[in-house]
């Protein structure tokens, strides 16, 4: 058995669990004793008759978990039974850092149990996968057993009662974002993509536009003011205003010299596409520090748009289930350059996809993901604004585009000096 996969098993009965159920996350943890408690409610929803099972990938090596993790969707979707109801779910252990792994949750009725088994055993074999079924130990549906599939032939099946836990303080995600969702060092992105090489042979192309590492955060002579805010919120229009308002250079994040690779890793698992944004992030500071020494810069999207929206995706629900303000994951990179000043320009959601559909312009996954989930656009929106050093300063983008310019450069000037 691989040494990541014991050291999750030590300490399994420690676990919790959730099920995602309509965005909403239902979490259960295990017991060697029944204490009478009601059946978690992912399970009170049940027959009887049902049958679920759980998949959870544990490779030791997160590049190949990263990819392994959609491509078992993938097989899963192709080779269950019809009619039978497949979400994700994770695991963790509460408060322990770099502790949530992904994985699926699937139900069918007892008919297509024996097809079910025999598909998620020999998946076990060939892949790095804790697979667990769960049955109803009664007769009314209200008391559940967890079983734990043997790794090897040599070990006994490990059976656990399922009981509710509590909900916690944030999405559990929380305890594994930082340079998995959420990048905070150049080192830790670019390390990403040096392991990626053999499996994506364009990560090489990106490596070589790379700054070196002393050149990440040298921080330049003139203000450099960063503009945020979702898609048709008016910040192409503002920047390059504020470009010949202020006589400045107008950059953007992800840098062009990106273009030719992002629509390639926009279609890769988070890990790999967060890293590419991150290392954006890196090559726009070294524009930013080249071109501040000669001119105030005005940056289009920067880090708190790589943050916010791998935040956002990362966890689900309501904005409750965001890490708390004053996280470390909202903390800026220690090695990045930090902007003068950030502006968020903030729209009515209706008068936003108004203006979305007078662009007609095609839309990234994430902006359809944030026209069909409201939950997803409140997190992507909260998260932007507890992002520290420095924080968001919101700009309504609902007036006219030159009030909207006069607005941003009465801050502009009272901010930075120019």
């Amino acid at each position: 058995m691989a040494k990541h996969a014991k050291s999750l098993l030590s300490r399994w009965s420690s676990r919790v669990f959730l099920v995602e159920v309509d965005e909403k996350p239902l979490y259960f943890r295990l017991q060697e004793r029944h204490g009478g408690e009601r059946a978690p409610r992912v399970f009170g929803r049940l027959r009887e008759a049902d049958r679920c099972y759980s998949v959870l990938v544990c490779s030791g090596d997160r590049i190949k978990g990263a990819k392994f993790y959609p491509e078992l969707r993938n097989k899963l979707a192709r080779d269950l039974p019809p009619g039978c109801d497949l979400t994700t779910m994770g695991s963790f252990l509460p408060r322990v850092r770099d502790s949530f792994i992904r994985g699926y949750f699937l139900k069918s009725s007892v008919e297509y149990s024996p097809h079910i088994e025999r598909l998620l055993r020999d998946l076990g074999r060939r892949e790095p996968l804790l697979v667990c079924s769960y049955t109803a130990a009664d007769g009314g549906g209200q008391l559940w057993t967890q079983r734990l599939w043997s790794p090897s032939q040599d070990e006994t099946p490990s059976d656990y009662f399922v009981v509710s836990s509590d909900e916690p303080e944030c999405h559990p995600s929380a305890l594994s974002m930082i340079n998995n969702d959420v990048f905070h060092s150049f080192e830790e992105a670019r390390d990403v993509f040096r392991k990626c090489g053999g499996i994506i042979p364009e990560a090489a192309s990106v490596l070589e536009m790379l700054p070196g590492s002393l050149e990440v955060c040298q921080k330049p002579k003139f203000p450099v003011i960063v503009i945020e805010g979702l898609d048709a919120t008016g910040k192409t229009t503002l920047t390059e205003s504020l470009r010949d308002s202020l006589g400045a250079t107008l950059l953007r994040s992800p840098p062009e010299c990106l273009s030719p690779w992002r629509a390639l890793f926009d279609q890769e698992p988070p890990l790999i596409r967060r890293a590419f944004y991150a290392l954006g992030n890196y090559i726009t500071a070294q524009q930013i520090a080249q071109e501040g020494m000669k001119t105030p810069v005005i940056v289009d999207r920067f880090w708190h748009s790589t943050a916010a929206y791998a935040i956002a995706t990362a966890t689900s629900g309501p904005v409750s289930s965001l890490p708390q303000g004053g996280s470390e994951v909202y903390g800026w990179p220690s090695d990045l350059l930090q902007p003068s000043l950030v502006l968020l320009l903030t729209l009515d959601a209706e008068e936003r996809k108004r203006r979305l559909k007078d662009r007609g312009l095609e839309k990234t996954d994430e902006e359809q993901q944030l026209d069909r989930n409201q939950l997803f656009r409140l997190r992507v929106e909260e998260a932007y604004r507890r992002i520290s050093g420095p924080p968001c300063v919101t700009v309504d983008a609902s007036p006219s585009a030159d009030k909207v310019l006069q607005e941003t450069l009465l801050l502009i000037r009272s901010n930075c000096h120019l």
